[in-house]
């Protein structure tokens, strides 16, 4: 799911330099991972002593460093990389903790002894400009392990020995820093586990991943496509790709209406006013498309160049533009795509009076919205700009919050059992108190209302028993919110829903409701997306299942096969297909003169979930011969009783 950091956030993040000031402590697994990357730096400077390292952080799935090298580092130079590193693990050396003065640290590194086997002729220069970024109240701290000596703030595991098994995985470039105006290096990345069993199980993932991975899977099996004409990131979805959508979607409409949802359907565009008031613009504008400016036609007798006011020099092609009286202006709109619903959803709260009495009100949508994702962010399904939301706003009170922000929680535990998701958790998001106001300000200034709704948000999470870990400064800039993240059945990690508080933008819209005592009160509001967006949510269930979707939700459920060309066999086999079509089954018949051998490869190949062979025995007993996509053959069943088996697992929505 996350992202590597840049190496300036790494940096930032005390890897090898400073100690971060907040962020939780490295597990077991990143002090491994954190100790490879200084064995993988000694490893590196036995060969090519020249060598000089900027940062080498654990990141997700592994460890990097950064170093710049006139030789190109290629995978063709792994094996002897590695079997120096091997050296180092086998002496089995101490990892040594010296704290050092400024003075002592900026001799070592113009001596060159830092990130080094020891002095060198020129100077460790990126080690240099870390030293002198370190603010003055803080402790420098060296690592040595053997003959290598790095500036870093740890930790690390105690023994070389201690790292387990380790492999280097690919080179890539990056700036120093993240900044294109700094050197460019080279990134040498590898991953590192306790054991070899965990070592060879991580890769043999990363090979079921390949096999998984739904850009793949969604182009063999004619699920979705992507155009230049039509744009990146606005994924086109074929007619199979399509009904996965219908199906989640009813899914989620049974689901919201048993809980007492009620949908609404909002525009496409708006105009800028609305997202000023909420308060997307102008801080969320950079993930916005580019407005529209439209003439309304109105004029006004207003200088030309005043806000909001331009001159009418658009013309039609051929036509001559209109010319504006002197002292007249044209008024000019400025519309945006919709980047989200909520802003849409609070005006559909405050266009009728409200009391106490309609609350909670849950306003349901399956919105479309559009988000101008930077090119090289865009992946697949994973990342687009054009996305169907799972969407919600609840309205309630501070003393229902708790029951409904529970009843939301709750939704995604039937959601994952539904989905067969095991291992989640679930990412509660909280402010940073330094960042309410002046520069840098992220969040609404409100510390009292902050506190209160983090803990309000805390005491459901603890009560309920939900799995979840708190992390600082990732809020909403409205408040509080939890990120949900789901593990495949491959053990990959997703992001793919999120459930968020909002104190601060109802009173922005000025939503009222009329309490018990007939004074006014602004309702809280719950944005939640328990099945995020079709696009991530269908990318994460391909790859969780590979394709193989249960009955319910696969895009074609049955094919009919009848054996040979016989008129009476291909008549009861199309029989049986619209008996299943009659009931909304998405069945298929293959009438092709293929043998049935390879009827079956083609209907496996396209993973249909159910096969009905009929033969002439089938014909004869009133029968269908059963097969499911991965198991084989089930046997011979009468046709009645095939057809009722299968519309109960789709009514039941078995995994």
């Amino acid at each position: 799911m996350n992202e590597e950091r840049s190496a300036a956030e790494d940096i930032a993040a005390a890897a090898d330099g400073p100690p971060a000031p907040q962020g939780p402590p490295m597990t077991e697994l990143e002090r491994i991972r954190h100790s490879a990357a200084h064995v993988l730096a000694t490893a590196i400077l036995r060969l090519w002593p020249e060598a000089q390292f900027a940062a080498g952080p654990p990141v997700e799935n592994g460890f990097y460093y950064d170093v710049d090298l006139p030789h190109r580092i290629s995978p063709e130079d792994f094996t002897k990389i590695e079997a120096e590193m091997k050296k180092e693990t086998k002496a089995n050396h101490r990892f040594e903790r010296v704290e050092v003065s400024r003075a002592e640290a900026l001799a070592l590194a113009q001596a060159g002894e830092l990130a080094a086997l020891g002095p060198r002729p020129a100077a460790s220069k990126f080690k240099l400009d870390i030293i002198e970024h370190i603010p003055p109240n803080e402790k420098i701290t060296l690592y040595r392990n053997g003959e290598f000596t790095d500036l870093c703030a740890g930790p690390h595991v105690m023994r070389t020995g201690n790292i387990g098994a380790f492999k280097l995985t690919h080179v890539a470039s990056a700036y120093y820093k993240g900044d294109e105006k700094n050197p460019q290096l080279q990134r040498i990345y590898g991953t590192a586990f306790k054991n070899k069993a965990q070592l060879d199980e991580y890769f043999a993932m990363l090979e079921e991943a390949k096999k998984r991975d739904h850009r793949k899977l969604g182009k063999e099996l004619e699920l979705f496509t992507f155009d230049d004409d039509v744009g990146p990131g606005l994924p086109l979805w074929l007619p199979r790709g399509a009904a996965i959508i219908e199906e989640l979607e009813k899914l989620a409409k049974e689901t919201e209406f048993a809980a007492g949802y009620q949908r609404v359907r909002t525009p496409h565009i708006a105009r800028e006013q609305l997202y000023l008031t909420s308060g997307h613009l102008p801080y969320y504008k950079d993930s916005m498309f580019p407005p529209m400016e439209l003439n309304e036609g109105a004029q006004a007798s207003l200088p030309v160049g005043q806000a909001g006011v331009s001159p009418a020099s658009d013309s039609v092609a051929g036509e001559t533009p209109a010319i504006p009286t002197a002292g007249t202006a044209v008024l000019r709109d400025r519309y945006y795509l919709k980047a989200m619903n909520c802003p849409h959803h609070h005006k559909l709260f405050g266009a009728v009076p409200r009391s106490y009495r309609d609350l909670p009100l849950r306003l349901a949508e399956y919105g479309t919205n559009y988000r101008y994702e930077q090119s090289g962010e865009l992946f697949g399904l994973m990342r687009v700009r054009s996305l169907q939301m799972n969407d919600a706003h609840i309205y309630c009170t501070e003393e229902q919050f708790e029951e409904e922000f529970n009843a939301v929680n709750q939704l995604y535990l039937k959601y994952f059992k539904i989905f067969g998701i095991e291992k989640y958790v679930m990412r509660f998001s909280t402010h940073d108190p330094s960042r309410l106001s002046g520069i840098g300000a992220k969040f609404v200034d409100n510390p009292a209302l902050w506190a209160k709704t983090e803990d309000m948000v805390r005491e459901v999470l603890q009560r309920s028993g939900i799995n979840y870990i708190e992390v600082p400064n990732e809020a909403a800039f409205y408040g509080p919110k939890i990120d949900v993240q789901v593990w495949s059945a491959i053990g990959r990690e997703f992001s793919i829903a999120t459930n968020q508080v909002d104190f601060a933008v109802p009173e922005r819209f000025g939503l009222k409701y009329k309490t018990r005592d007939n004074t006014e009160a602004t309702p809280l509001c719950i944005h939640r997306a328990p099945l995020g967006t079709h696009e991530r949510f269908i990318g994460f269930l391909i790859e969780h299942y590979a394709g193989n979707f249960p009955l319910w939700l696969a895009p074609e459920q049955v094919r009919v096969l009848p054996i040979g060309d016989e008129s009476a066999i291909v008549d009861y086999a199309r029989a049986i297909q619209q008996e299943l079509r009659a009931h909304e089954v998405r069945a298929e018949l293959d009438a092709s003169n293929d043998h049935i051998k390879a009827k079956i490869s083609s209907a496996e190949q396209m993973k249909v979930h159910t096969m009905l062979v009929i033969g002439k025995r089938d014909l004869e007993a009133g029968a269908v011969s059963v097969r499911e996509h991965g198991k084989g053959n089930l046997g011979a069943k009468p046709r009645d009783e095939a057809i009722a088996d299968i519309l109960q697992a789709i009514k039941e929505r078995r995994a």
